[in-house]
């Protein structure tokens, strides 16, 4: 039987090398392949083998444009697979079912081999350094940290307290206050569901704002049908919270509240530290959704009265599919678990933790605490450089406040032009026009609606995320880019030409069709 392993070379197709494979042996590794298997098995996936897939680039093999529209990339990332399927078993007398070619297939924009990535806020890209805590727990550590009678058992719980701590110190807490869980929408729904089910006898109100996560807007939805009242407050045009609002609208039956401490879309930083102080005021629990905040904004949950806090790994440069909640011990917080189970994680989280995402999340936290300075110091710097940039366009405009605000998350409406199309010109920059979370709908952002945005407005906005990763070099190519961009768009926009003529749009009366 044959067996394929991929052999990488810089801004080149993928080639393989080919060999026979050894009883029990799942791949061969380039290393273990002798000198002369290797110069003779290995050979390109040239282009003039696939050129019904029409994606060709002269000698460089196969090409597939990075794509705003989802479905065309698809359907044309799936034409190259099959064009793969049909080369390998005609041209190699290799079945299709063995290689692992069937699902390969590189991105080459013309701009490098990846579009510049200022999508911080959706994700950031996993430290290397993490990546290495994590790889030895998914090869020799590979332990249930559940299993107490052995060692392997020791070992990776072992790991799994040790993260604990790490994740403990960036916000000042006890390591006995974190529960690790799925991430930060998990943490929420454990948050908002939880605490009011347990308190549900006697306490049926919830306060929350309205440019909240969706996670935490369509959980307090949730509990509206189980009985509860949830009052959305406002913000103001800069995104913050009204403390007094806030503190009129809480009532003898509130069980929680929740503001998120910074925003995902428009990086507003909440004032923690007050509304903690009205929450122990009137002693409701008060929860924030972290996972924009957690070490990149000094936090210390003793100090702010926070009682619970949401934490995601992603958001930091660890891995997906792990995140966590702070639940304070003293006084303690009492909340329903989500799951049923073997009473993992204090009794509230039940299930089996994987040691290799819970230690790359411990390292990743470490990495924040250890580098935040740094980090700071690097990302206000790009931040004010794109920010100037920017905004020395004309009709630009910085969406929420100038001041409390963290500087890695932008978000900057650009008039007469629309996000969306802002976006299809700019394939050579990931970036978003909102929430990754609600980015299937064609709706303009809620967030932004709530600071009274109008739909104009709204849909002509685009978030730039700055992070410990990117470069000067990145941000003077994406400050030219947008400029010469935005200009062109505007050009082929009636309405820009009516602004430039003078025209008040607003003294307009738009007939309908």
């Amino acid at each position: 039987m044959l067996r394929s392993a991929f052999v990488r070379t810089n801004n080149r197709l993928p080639k393989i090398a080919s060999s026979a494979a050894t009883s029990g042996s799942a791949a061969f590794s380039r290393n273990t392949l002798s000198p002369s298997l290797r110069t003779s098995s290995i050979r390109q996936y040239a282009a003039s083998a696939v050129g019904v897939a029409k994606t060709l680039r002269s000698d460089d093999g196969l090409s597939i444009e990075t794509h705003t529209d989802v479905q065309a990339a698809n359907k044309e990332q799936s034409n190259i697979r099959t064009a793969s399927k049909s080369i390998m078993s005609t041209e190699d007398g290799i079945s299709s079912g063995t290689t692992a070619l069937n699902h390969a297939y590189r991105e080459n924009t013309g701009y490098g081999t990846r579009p510049i990535y200022l999508d911080m806020q959706a994700t950031t890209p996993t430290d290397p350094r993490v990546l290495d805590t994590m790889l030895k727990y998914y090869t020799g550590l590979y332990g249930n940290p559940h299993s107490n009678t052995h060692s392997y058992g020791w070992e990776t719980n072992k790991a799994v307290e040790a993260a604990r701590e790490y994740v403990a110190d960036v916000i000042h807490a006890n390591s006995k206050e974190i529960i690790f869980t799925s991430g930060a929408t998990e943490s929420n729904n454990m948050v908002v569901k939880g605490v009011a089910r347990f308190y549900s006898k006697t306490k049926k109100h919830i306060i929350t704002t309205k440019t909240e996560h969706k996670c935490v807007i369509e959980a307090a939805r949730a509990m509206m049908n189980e009985g509860f009242d949830v009052t959305f407050l406002n913000v103001d045009a800069n995104g913050l919270v009204d403390l007094k609002e806030l503190e009129d609208a809480i009532r003898p039956d509130t069980c929680l509240i929740s503001v998120m401490a910074v925003n995902n879309e428009i990086g507003v930083i909440q004032p923690l530290k007050e509304i903690g102080a009205i929450c122990k005021k009137h002693k409701v629990y008060f929860h924030t959704d972290a996972a924009q905040a957690y070490g990149k904004i000094p936090i210390d949950v003793n100090e702010m009265n926070i009682d619970l806090l949401s934490i995601s790994s992603h958001k930091i440069y660890g891995p997906k599919g792990i995140g966590a909640l702070y639940v304070r011990r003293r006084p303690r917080v009492r909340l329903e678990p989500l799951f049923s189970g073997g009473g993992q994680e204090r009794g509230l989280r039940s299930g089996t933790l994987a040691p290799p995402n819970v230690a790359g999340f411990g390292e990743a936290a470490r990495i924040m605490k250890q580098e935040y300075e740094n980090d700071k110091k690097h990302i206000e710097r790009l931040s004010k450089k794109l920010v100037d940039g920017l905004l020395a366009n004309d009709h630009t405009n910085l969406n929420g406040s100038a001041l409390h605000r963290y500087p890695g998350c932008i978000n900057v409406s650009f008039a007469y032009v629309e996000g969306e199309s802002l976006l299809m010109a700019l394939r050579d920059i990931a970036l978003s026009s909102g929430s990754a979370c609600t980015s299937a709908s064609l709706e303009p952002s809620y967030v932004l609606h709530a600071l009274g945005k109008d739909d104009a407005m709204a849909h002509s906005s685009i978030r730039f995320g700055i992070g410990r990763f990117s470069t000067e070099e990145e941000v003077d190519y994406v400050i030219k880019a947008i400029s010469e961009r935005v200009k062109f768009l505007r050009e082929l926009s009636p309405l820009w030409e009516m602004v430039q003529e003078g025209i008040d749009l607003d003294s307009i009366e738009w007939s309908g069709h």
